[in-house]
């Protein structure tokens, strides 16, 4: 069964979306106010916009609105303007070919080398944002804050480059905005979070930070990851608007939930960012926008910090526009974190070497998928390398009562957050009383109504009930995989986009996604790799070689 528009699951819709030249820095974009001419004339210009939308195929892209109506985008950049500013345009524009598209070890290199500092790239990537976030012709209402200690900490950085450090460092990268940061507000997208100000950073955040990285501010997302509204369109939130596709603004999906996360990376507004994923939430925007993304195994990364929906299925994960750059942003954020659960202690390194020493793996490829071109192209040019490809029919049992498992474990885990890891003037203290906080102005707070969280709150599963079904899912996505792996002797599964992310995810696997061109309409698809649960490492040596293969990142084109 293949996960396309007319055959996804309703479950899996929640978490993801389905088969389905940068213009110069002009002198004028000095942060003016968005709205300069005015603020009827901004509406109308949206009101065309919108009208023009329901004409879209996809009902999902049938917008109500694309602007916040609950945060001012100058006001995002106001603690940073000067700087900004003061960046020169000409400097910028002398270092995008030295930054855009450029992994990791090459900007360490171009740093090493005295080319430019942290300062520079972490103004590099402020300015580039503001001047596309702040021009409403191009804006992909990506971001939801900036840090504004992020050029302090980039000068700290280079007053302290000399010695070892883990290759994160000084690198600047995006959260999604479900991930608690103490620099700046966590608000999952949703308005009733709009001022929660956390204490203590979530744990990846710690360690990315102890690491030496760069957080530059917050990225727009799915609000409540997706699981909040019915068929609304992904990566809309209430405080961040409607993000946008940077290969097609309002023509291709963003993906969800991580949308934010995925068009900043793919636009270069940062060298990577985090997303995470319940089921499909990386994969989905990172094949949406011609990413890398990986969705680890549940535990192996910590979600302590992070806004929940399943403590059984959550995870963090990178989102990046290479296999090495994935490799060197999970490494960074590994670690046993006490305080969840299912942490897992680690002294594998996820560090990738620039060429993948020689191994031999076997890759299930999946028949049916073959009528897609792009990805019966794919395969038949990492056959042609030597990969060995073993055509593969897995058995397909059904995943009943998954959503099921997301409403209880949602209502259990909301309240926990909002006790323990949510700021103290946050007086919500369940999904009932956000409920009733969203009501008080529907149009703001929920334009697209509240379906999923009606359905929590409707769901009347017993407690015995709820563990039959969780084993139940466990047995049955396992089932899509472990057999036939087994009895191929494959290293992996390759899918497309997030077409199985609903099976990896109830059977805990780990996945990949790798860019594998673009459409005939341009839009990205991703060759998604399925793996056993903590072969991370392994995934990533695997990814590496498709990558090395395919070679089909390709950048959107009024974003270069």
């Amino acid at each position: 069964m293949r996960f396309g528009l007319k055959t996804c699951f309703l479950f899996f819709l929640c978490f993801g979306s389905c088969k389905n030249s940068e213009t110069k820095i002009s002198q004028k974009t000095k942060l003016d106010p968005l709205i300069s001419s005015g603020i009827a004339e901004k509406m109308s210009s949206e009101e065309k916009l919108l009208q023009k939308q329901q004409a879209h195929p996809l009902d999902r892209m049938q917008f109500k609105l694309i602007e916040s109506k609950i945060i001012d985008k100058a006001e995002i950049f106001s603690a940073v303007k000067t700087e900004i500013d003061n960046f020169p345009i000409a400097r910028y524009n002398s270092l995008k070919p030295l930054i855009l598209e450029q992994d990791i070890p090459t900007l360490q290199q171009h740093i090493a080398d005295g080319t430019f500092t942290y300062t520079e790239l972490t103004l590099f990537y402020l300015k580039r944002i503001a001047n596309i976030e702040l021009d409403s012709s191009r804006s992909l209402h990506s971001i939801i804050a900036l840090n504004h200690n992020a050029i302090a900490e980039a000068k700290k950085r280079d007053a302290n480059k000399t010695g070892q450090h883990h290759p994160i460092y000084g690198m600047p990268i995006l959260l999604k905005d479900n991930i608690n940061t103490k620099d700046m507000k966590t608000t999952a997208g949703a308005a009733a979070l709009k001022d929660n100000q956390p204490l203590e950073d979530a744990f990846i955040v710690s360690r990315l930070k102890a690491n030496g990285a760069i957080i530059l501010g917050k990225a727009n997302l799915s609000e409540w990851a997706y699981y909040f509204c019915q068929r609304c369109p992904l990566g809309y939130s209430a405080v961040g608007g409607q993000t946008l596709n940077p290969y097609g603004i309002r023509e291709f999906e963003t993906g969800g939930s991580s949308a934010g996360s995925g068009t900043a990376t793919a636009a270069n507004y940062a060298v990577a960012a985090i997303g995470t994923e319940t089921a499909g939430s990386i994969i989905s925007p990172s094949s949406q926008n011609a990413l890398v993304g990986l969705k680890p195994t549940p535990g192996v990364l910590s979600r302590t910090g992070i806004v929940p929906i399943s403590h059984t299925l959550d995870t963090p994960g990178p989102m990046a526009k290479s296999v090495v750059d994935a490799s060197i942003l999970m490494d960074a954020m590994r670690g046993e974190d006490v305080n969840d659960y299912k942490s897992v202690r680690s002294n594998e390194t996820y560090l990738l070497k620039a060429k993948n020493d020689a191994f031999i793996f076997r890759f299930g490829v999946i028949k049916d998928l073959l009528e897609e071109p792009l990805y019966a192209a794919a395969v038949a040019k990492l056959k042609a390398s030597g990969i060995e490809m073993i055509e593969i029919e897995p058995e397909r049992k059904p995943l009943d009562g998954f959503s099921t498992l997301l409403n209880l474990e949602m209502k259990e885990e909301l309240p926990k957050y909002l006790k323990t890891y949510a700021s103290k003037n946050i007086s919500l203290k369940n999904l009932a009383e956000i409920m009733t906080f969203n009501r008080k102005d529907s149009m703001v707070n929920m334009p697209y109504s509240q379906g999923i969280f009606d359905g929590i709150m409707a769901d009347t599963t017993s407690v015995a009930g709820f563990e039959l079904l969780r084993k139940e899912l466990l047995i049955n996505g396992n089932a899509f995989f472990e057999e036939t792996m087994k009895t191929n002797q494959l290293d992996a599964i390759l899918s497309i986009n997030n077409y199985h992310s609903a099976y990896a995810a109830v059977g805990l696997r780990p996945c990949l996604a790798i860019p594998m061109g673009l459409k005939t309409t341009g839009e990205p698809m991703a060759i998604t790799l399925i793996a056993n649960s903590y072969e991370e490492a392994k995934l990533l040596r695997m990814g590496l070689e498709i990558e090395q293969v395919l070679q089909a990142r390709v950048s959107p084109a009024d974003y270069r």
